[in-house]
């Protein structure tokens, strides 16, 4: 027999509280079960779980809570909120939490776009001496790594998951891309390549733009998938 994990009444309580903003507020902010799924990476059931007190909510889900719904945590769990004051730095805003040290895993070209369209398998479409920009992250990379420049909105959204243009993000050539993957394709009639999300469904593969006014484009034997999207970040300076 499978055991319920039974919540407490403070975990309970913080359920209630977090439906009741949801309710209150999914209206004016144009939000759904869907895009909170979407923004944690579960199921819209798991996120009922969450709602209705049958799974306890956790740090990292509470925080995405609380920015799709633009509330403070300690608006629906005052323990989780003592979990990000806890985490935060004295000197920053405390909704800005401590990570931990920086320790970068290897340093990684800024390609042009079409550069990345380029890309064939065991042969670098660049020449080390070519390039200027070299960036560092701590993310392992399983492949070859690089970095890209987001252009245009079609990786915009209103809320939940976002990549406006102005972001770098780093590219792993080794990592499997799966459904929900974001991913740099090259379409065999584009000479660059392309920035999407990747919906698998029945079997069709798609290319979605995370800006909702972006269509669909069905893919099969028309598009090479270059590498995952492990990365995102911008700079200021």
């Amino acid at each position: 027999m499978k055991n319920t994990k039974v919540l407490t009444p403070e975990q309970l309580d913080d359920a209630k509280r977090l439906k009741a903003l949801y309710e209150s507020k999914k209206k004016n902010l144009g939000i759904t079960q869907q895009d909170i799924a979407d923004a944690l990476d579960i199921t819209q059931g798991a996120v009922g779980h969450y709602l209705n007190g049958r799974n306890a909510l956790n740090l990292s889900a509470a925080l995405t809570f609380s920015r799709l719904l633009q509330v403070p945590v300690s608006d629906f769990s005052p323990s989780l909120a003592k979990e990000v004051d806890a985490a935060s730095l004295p000197a920053l805003d405390k909704n800005v939490t401590y990570a931990g040290p920086y320790e970068p895993k290897g340093r990684y070209p800024m390609l042009s776009w079409v550069s990345a369209g380029q890309w064939e398998e065991a042969m670098e479409p660049y020449s080390i001496s070519e390039i200027n920009e070299w960036y560092e992250s701590d993310v392992p990379i399983q492949g070859t790594g690089f970095w890209l420049k987001v252009e245009g909105d079609s990786m915009t959204a209103p809320i939940g998951q976002s990549i406006p243009e102005g972001h770098s993000v780093l590219v792993d050539t080794g990592r499997e891309a799966k459904n929900g993957s974001l991913v740099v394709a090259k379409l065999t009639d584009a000479n660059e390549a392309t920035f999407k999300k990747l919906v698998i469904d029945g079997g069709q593969r798609y290319l979605k733009g995370l800006n909702p006014s972006w269509p669909m484009t069905p893919i099969n034997g028309n598009c090479r998938i270059i590498g995952v999207v492990v990365e995102s970040k911008v700079r200021y300076v």
